[in-house]
């Protein structure tokens, strides 16, 4: 695969020629997200339990992982704009029979049917687009693209997905608002088709032949167990985002509790300044881990500061109560430790240069597992150990994976001048050695 010299255009670590690429990450995101802080209650104002509301999101959940880990190898052999147009077209297809069909006729079986499908779609749009940015920017600024790729991601789902239903559901409805998600859709894709330049990796996998494109596809499953440190890098991304995920199961009942004394509109407020900055943290740290190393950015500012600003997420309104501007400051420390992980994107692909499909869909797998593991954990620990219990398995997990990441060996810029193992990429004869 031909990869880009440094001489690329760059604004700022972002390749130009995928500028528009990286606006319809963000508008693609806010129509896929758009649902996420109402769809449940809906479901249940129709007149279906709370069991089915949360079915409904984990059958989305299991096959949306399952999209991710494939995703990537796709994007490779086939190009990314075809498997991003691929994923726009099943994800508005299989949107509105949802609309029409599920929730417009609470047909139950055909929500579930067709709320799950469109989960398999949204990863080929999003993750092939990750792709397509490890093979257009130079590799030492990988982590800065990564970072601008997050950066609005965040914007999608976690700004103008989260705080712009307040505003249509007043006026439009529900029902309004999800056909509302169509259009931001529609037009992220488009731009993808026609507004983004780079052609160059269109022809990817042309001349591969069938035998060759299967085999990759495997590999995607394999690699994991044929690199030590992709296995090792993976479990790391599990437990990167597990509070990311976690805490909207546990921590809206913390906040409003007598205990603390939030009404639901603040916590929302709160849970939404976490997204806000890592809009710009994103960028950041993109640009930091490129200069001061990938591995160690995520041992002692995501993994360290992430045990740190979790139990802080927990202990801080505990102490003092219903105080804004002191819960805004925990969450604001829990964006800048959660944001420095952007390097993962970007250690994946280093890691397996010659297979960057593959490895970029390990990284997918352990996102979308992540999206499990963080509620299950509430899920299976709250009753036995409460919400402090599970905040404080949340922190020991980050430094596990601080531990962890002693052990993931990957050629990286940055503190070149200094020793250790995950500085350097190991002899070529171990770089693929089996577990």
């Amino acid at each position: 695969m031909t990869h880009r010299k440094e001489s690329r255009g760059l604004l700022l670590g972002m390749p130009l020629s995928l500028i528009w690429g990286y606006i319809a990450i963000a508008l693609f995101m806010t129509g896929d997200g758009i649902e996420l802080a109402f769809l449940s209650r809906y479901v249940v104002d129709l007149g279906f339990s709370a069991t089915q509301a949360s079915l409904l999101f984990t059958v989305y959940g299991l096959l949306a992982a399952l999209s991710s880990w494939s995703s990537g190898v796709l994007a490779d052999i086939f190009g990314p704009r075809r498997i991003m147009r691929i994923g726009v077209i099943a994800w508005i297809v299989f949107h509105i029979l949802f609309l029409l069909f599920g929730l417009e006729e609470k047909n139950y079986a055909l929500m579930v049917l067709f709320y799950g499908i469109r989960g398999l779609a949204y990863p080929l749009f999003i993750y092939a687009f990750v792709v397509w940015v490890a093979q257009v920017a130079p590799r030492a600024r990988l982590a800065s693209a990564m970072g601008w790729y997050w950066t609005m991601y965040s914007i999608g789902i976690g700004f103008l997905g989260t705080y712009l239903p307040s505003f249509s559901i007043p006026h439009i409805g529900f029902m309004g608002t999800l056909w509302m998600a169509v259009a931001w859709v529609a037009i992220a894709g488009a731009m993808v088709v026609f507004l983004v330049k780079d052609r160059q990796a269109e022809d990817s996998g042309a001349n591969r032949d069938l035998t060759g494109r299967f085999r990759e596809l495997g590999r995607g499953v394999t690699i994991l167990f044929q690199h030590r440190s992709i296995l090792i890098a993976a479990i790391v991304r599990i437990i990167c985002n597990l509070t990311l995920f976690g805490f909207p199961v546990i921590m809206p009942l913390f906040f409003t509790s007598p205990e603390v004394g939030f009404s639901m509109e603040q916590w929302l407020r709160v849970w939404g300044a976490l997204f806000i900055v890592t809009i710009f943290t994103n960028v950041m740290w993109g640009l930091i881990g490129d200069r001061i190393g990938w591995v160690f950015q995520m041992r002692w500012f995501g993994c360290a500061g992430c045990a740190l600003a979790t139990l802080a997420f927990y202990y801080v309104p505990l102490t003092y109560g219903a105080s804004f501007p002191a819960a805004i400051l925990a969450a604001v420390a829990l964006g800048v430790g959660v944001s420095a992980f952007v390097p993962m994107g970007a250690i994946f692909p280093a890691m397996a240069p010659e297979h960057k499909g593959a490895a970029i869909s390990a990284h997918n797998l352990a996102a979308g597992l992540s999206n499990f593991m963080g509620p299950a954990i509430a899920t299976l620990t709250i009753s036995a150990v409460g919400v402090e219990g599970v905040v404080w398995i949340y922190a020991l997990l980050y430094l596990v994976g601080m531990v962890l990441t002693y052990f993931i060996h990957v050629d990286q810029p940055g503190l070149e001048h200094q020793a250790g193992p995950d500085l350097r990429l190991p002899p070529q004869s171990n770089t693929s050695k089996a577990i």
